[in-house]
């Protein structure tokens, strides 16, 4: 099976107060979840993409919040499967959301379930991997048995990344259901479902196009930084270091984070719409891109490739080509690294750090 560094089922758990994370069992989890009182907050720590991780204090009534958000929007309960590390909320949600259900969850090292009408998180590369496999034809171990596995689940969540249409119509036709979730462990992981906000969640965007959600799954803070805390939580808000745009209806569009926006020789370059266009490219795979210091223009944008299986990347003017014929001519790449795969960090996102060193020393 394809995983994101996922372990076994041990989870990884703060009671505040500066204390310091350690592991627990799913046991533990369940009688946090059910304990009579109020219990002390679970903590969990943001992936740390670009910087020092968070640790982000979450109470029980927060995660239930969450959980009961996500079985109102999805129609059903179920048994959850594990692909992800537990030690960030979206592996944790998976164990909670199985268990307030009443079933056991399905742990990492364990198979896929035999039945139907059980649950999985992903993200967006792990699904990426499991259809390559099945394109190449690589019959080895399990690999297409995890396509397999997926049409029997009722719902995949995909989340921590952007999902392009072009892995959307791949799963539809492949049969399985995905539904695309935007959030962040400050928000109990997922609390936008396909654009829409679950019932209880309130998105708007400020001036400058800031995120800003509030409702009952948010953090009650980030453990020993009361700083911090103050700048994230304003008025019963969680200003969110994401872009977007509410439509008229209500709907959310996120156009990747405020520091995703790279700007080079005075332009502004929404990294994520390039990388999205590189993705769409047939003999690519994946693809991101973001800004690399730059002596001359401020910052460069840079693109990280992957070919298709079975293929090299296309040369760096034929990409090139390929952005500015959908995107202003100043959005095409200044530099293109053709990689193996995307260096990604324990929860499955891409590992930006990673990524500049990449850059540098391609130049």
């Amino acid at each position: 099976m394809i995983q994101a560094g996922v372990g076994g089922g041990e989870a990884v758990r703060s009671l505040g107060g500066g204390s310091s994370l350690r592991p627990v069992s799913v046991s533990d989890l369940r009688e946090w979840l059910a304990c009579a009182e109020e219990p002390r907050p679970w903590v969990v720590e943001t992936s740390g993409s670009s910087g020092r991780p968070k640790r982000v204090v979450l109470s029980r009534a927060a995660v239930l919040a969450s959980v009961a958000a996500t079985e109102a929007r999805l129609g059903a309960a179920g048994p959850w499967v594990l692909r992800l590390p537990e030690s960030y909320v979206a592996g944790l949600n998976v164990l909670a959301r199985s268990l307030v259900a009443g079933h056991e969850p399905v742990l990492a090292h364990e198979p896929w379930p035999a039945g139907d009408g059980w649950f999985t998180s992903l993200v967006p590369t792990q699904l990426v991997r499991m259809l390559d496999a099945v394109s190449a034809g690589d019959q080895e171990g399990d690999q297409e048995s995890d396509v397999v596995a997926l049409r029997r689940a009722h719902t995949v969540l995909l989340g921590g990344g952007p999902v392009d249409a072009g892995l959307r119509k791949r799963a539809a036709a492949a049969g399985i259901t995905v539904v695309a979730t935007y959030g962040s462990a400050e928000t109990s992981g997922g609390c936008v479902y396909d654009g829409v906000p679950l019932d209880g969640v309130e998105v708007a965007a400020d001036d400058d196009g800031r995120l800003r959600i509030r409702g009952p799954m948010l953090f009650d803070g980030y453990e020993g930084d009361p700083d911090l805390t103050a700048q994230a939580l304003v008025d019963g808000w969680f200003l969110t270091a994401d872009a977007g745009e509410v439509r008229p209806d209500g709907s959310l569009r996120v156009l990747g984070r405020l520091d995703d926006v790279v700007v080079s020789g005075g332009v502004n370059v929404p990294g994520p719409a390039v990388a999205a266009r590189l993705r769409a490219h047939p003999q690519v795979s994946a693809a991101e891109a973001i800004g690399v210091p730059d002596a001359e223009w401020g910052n460069r944008l840079v693109a990280f490739v992957v070919g298709s299986p079975g293929a090299e990347a296309p040369d760096p003017e034929t990409l090139r080509a390929w952005v500015t014929a959908a995107h202003p001519r100043a959005w095409a790449p200044r530099q293109v690294v053709a990689v193996r795969e995307i260096p990604l960090l324990a929860n499955g996102k891409p590992d930006r750090l990673r990524l500049q060193d990449l850059a540098r020393a391609d130049d």
